[in-house]
Order: structure tokens, then C-alpha cells, then sequence
């Protein structure tokens, strides 16, 4: 069977998240979206292991159940150089045996979501290993709190201890990192480590699983790539929507190229502010290969189906507008996720003609990208073509899209499925 899952998010435990991130919000959201399975986050703070142990039933050992959506136990920890690592434990038992270790190394496991340890990499690595936790870097490519901030490999952060998979995170996708070799080995992650329950939020990357049960176990099986079972599709943002995927200061957004960059020596000369290295600059600089590992599951490129309307009717996300014909649209199709890649497009015409469109444009790679950097997400715009243009004429529109906007591409939506499903 499929599952599609998001392992990484946060509780309203977490510093910066919403209140609203409960339980059952993230419960409902999931279905709305698509999910069958949400990583908990957080799970390594008791308040929030009771909050999940109030609503969720126990199905088997690692994996809980409200209405039909399972649940895994996951945390986020950050180690003494402010790298994030994602934890998905085996048990309840096993959280509770790790917060008791971790907590001689922490001040605030009790009362912080993302809790802060006076250990490095390699020592949480370590623990981890020693109680079969799966861990992996989080965002492991972002200019703040992530592997490659900090360290220029995996060997140098984690030494020999095992790492069992590497979190994309939203700035990049699975053919950028397989330009590090190192990484061939390794399953990776599409997250969306949310803030909030909201379908733009909560899934706005997922995982694909290939699995006999929704389970810890069968989910194990498939990070670690054994028993047939496996990750048929990695999905996310494009990665040059990600607000850190360009070099560019962090104060006005003003763009520049990495030897720009140094030569300003990391000072934007526009305003004064501080310039961030952008994801794409960084990979490049590490890149040691072009070859790809014939077994990596493909990247299908989305965005969360109310950016899609926000863009079409020139109304802010969470407007009243937007929220309408999202929900006309869940109410004719299911769920989000089915929306963006499974209902062929002259279906969705009849819920909202101009949205069907710039749909097809999205599945088709027709979208012009207005890249990211600095702290601002990229933007995304509809081709005058394709506005135009009728339903049923979409497959004989021919779009320019802008150069500098042109990479990276996908194949059609149609090609994943084919492998995806």
C-alpha cells in the first residue's frame, strides 16, 4: 500500500508556532491535506507525549491513531553548534528513556519543543544508535541550524556514528543533493517541519511510502530500503521557492552572486545588512559528482494548493476568497494532495476554470519561478499564455518561460505516477 507522510512539524510547545498545533487539529488538517501519517514533532516534551497519549490509541509499537490518521513519534533536538537533527523513535518507552539521558545534558527538555543539548552531533548520533532511534539531519542545507552551516560533511558531523536518512528540508530537492556523493547512500526526507496545522503549512512536503502496514516498523523498513518496502516519491516546494535557496541579504533581499557576496564580504552594499549563503551556492560548493544513484525515488515539485489560488484571484492566502474555493475543491476531490496530482485537470475546470489551469501549469513544469533568498520565499506567476488560454488547448499552449527562471525543471506530473503509484 501507499502512504503519503510528513515526519517533521512542531507542537504548540515549540518557541514560534501556533497555538492552534494540537492533536487533533493536525489530525483533521492531514486529512484535509492528503496525509495518512504526521510525525508528532515534539514528542520528547512531556506535556506533549501526554497531549498525544489523551487523544491517539496505541495500533502498534511507535504508531498511534486518531481518525484515521497514524501518528509516529518524532522530536527535533539541537546539539551544542545549533545543528537540528530529527529523531523517530520506536516506542513510547524508548522517548521516555532518551528524554531521562538527555536530560542531564539539557535545560529546558521539560518546557521547550525543540529541546537545546550541550552534545555534539556525533554524541546524540551515538545515543541514538545505542536505543535503534532513526536519526538524520533536519534541513540539512539551510544557512541556519543545519548540518551544512556548520560542518562541510557527514563524516565530520556525526564521525562513525550511523545516520539513517537526510531531511531535504524546503530550499533544495533530491537532484541537488545528490551532487554530494556521500549522500548516495542515504534515503531521503521531504518535511515540511510546519509551525501550523494549515494545509499550506502542515504537507506542504511529504513522503510517498511503499509499505504492507502504516506502521514505525514498516516505515523503518523503508528509510532503511529493506523487505521491498521503500519511498516511491519525495514531493516538496520547487526548491528555488525556499526562502534561503539564493544567495541574498537578509534585511532588503537583494540578490547576489557568491563571488559577489565575498567581495562585499557578506555586507549588502544596498542597505547595510547581513548576507546569507544561499542553498544552491552552498550545494555547489560541495558538489563532487554528477552521477545519480539509479535507485533515488523522483521529486515531484508542488505548492500548497492555496498559494496556487492566492495566486490566481490576487487575494492574500488565508483571505476569506481563497479558503472558499479551497474547500469547494476538497469538497468535490477529497484532499489537497489529490487536487495537486491525481484529478485530471478538465475535473477541476469545473470547480474553478482559472485555478485548473495554473494547475496544469504547475504539473507541467509551465510556472515561472521568481526564486528565494535571504529569509523570502520565491513567488510563483501564471504565463499570459496560459491565461488565455481554454482547458481543453492547454496541451498545445507554448509557453517561454524566462531564462534565468528555467531551471531547475521536471518532467511532467504524468511520468512520476507512472513510478509513483
Amino acid at each position: 500500500m501507499l502512504v503519503d507522510a510528513d515526519l517533521h512539524l512542531h507542537s504548540r510547545y515549540s518557541k514560534a508556532v501556533s497555538k492552534a498545533m494540537t492533536i487533533p487539529n493536525l489530525a483533521e488538517n492531514a486529512r484535509f491535506k492528503g496525509l495518512g501519517l504526521v510525525g508528532t514533532g515534539d514528542i520528547l516534551n512531556p506535556h506533549w507525549e501526554s497531549e498525544l497519549l489523551r487523544y491517539a490509541k496505541k495500533v502498534d509499537e511507535g504508531t498511534y491513531e486518531l481518525n484515521g490518521i497514524r501518528f509516529l513519534l518524532t522530536a527535533e533536538v539541537e546539539d551544542n553548534r545549533r545543528v537540528h537533527h530529527v529523531l523517530i523513535f520506536p516506542s513510547i518507552e524508548t522517548v521516555r528513556e532518551m528524554r531521562e539521558i538527555l536530560g542531564k545534558y539539557s535545560n529546558d527538555i521539560e518546557t521547550e519543543g525543540r529541546p537545546h543539548l550541550s552534545l555534539s552531533a556525533a554524541e546524540i548520533a551515538d545515543m541514538a544508535n545505542d536505543l535503534d532511534i532513526l536519526i538524520g539531519p533536519a534541513h540539512a542545507f539551510t544557512p541556519w541550524t543545519s548540518l551544512y552551516k556548520e560542518y562541510d560533511s557527514l563524516k565530520e558531523a556525526y564521525g562513525n556514528a550511523r545516520v539513517h536518512f537526510l531531511e531535504l528540508g524546503l530550499s533544495a530537492d533530491s537532484e541537488m543533493a545528490d551532487m554530494i556523493k556521500a549522500h548516495h547512500g542515504l534515503t531521503y526526507l521531504s518535511n515540511s517541519d510546519a509551525h501550523s496545522p494549515m494545509p499550506h503549512r502542515l504537507g506542504r512536503e511529504f513522503n510517498r511510502f511503499e509499505v504492507e502496514e502504516v506502521t514505525f516498523e514498516e516505515v523503518r523498513k523503508a528509510i532503511l530500503r529493506r523487505g521491498g518496502r521503500r519511498i516511491v516519491l519525495n514531493a516538496g516546494l520547487d526548491p528555488r521557492l525556499g526562502k534561503y535557496h539564493l544567495t541574498a541579504c537578509s534585511r532588503c533581499y537583494a540578490q547576489y552572486s557568491l563571488g559577489e557576496a565575498k567581495a562585499f564580504k557578506w555586507k549588502c552594499p544596498k542597505c547595510g545588512g547581513r548576507i546569507k549563503k544561499g542553498v544552491r551556492d552552498r550545494i555547489l560548493e560541495l558538489a563532487d559528482t554528477k552521477e545519480r544513484p539509479k535507485d533515488r525515488p523522483p521529486y515531484l515539485r508542488l505548492a500548497p494548493l492555496a498559494e496556487i489560488i492566492s495566486m490566481v484571484i490576487g487575494k492574500g492566502i488565508e483571505t476569506k476568497a481563497v479558503r472558499l474555493i479551497w474547500e469547494r475543491f476538497l469538497r468535490d476531490f477529497g484532499s489537497e494532495i489529490r487536487v495537486l496530482v491525481d484529478v485530471p485537470v478538465k475535473e477541476l475546470a469545473n470547480v474553478h476554470e482559472e485555478v485548473a489551469k495554473a494547475i496544469w501549469a504547475y504539473r507541467n513544469g509551465k510556472l515561472i519561478v521568481i526564486p528565494g533568498g535571504g529569509g523570502k520565499y520565491g513567488e510563483i506567476k501564471l504565463p499570459e499564455e496560459i491565461r488565455k488560454a481554454r482547458v481543453e488547448d492547454l496541451e498545445s499552449v507554448e509557453v517561454e518561460i524566462p531564462e534565468e527562471t528555467e531551471k531547475p525543471r521536471q518532467r511532467s506530473i504524468t511520468d512520476f505516477l507512472k513510478v509513483a503509484r
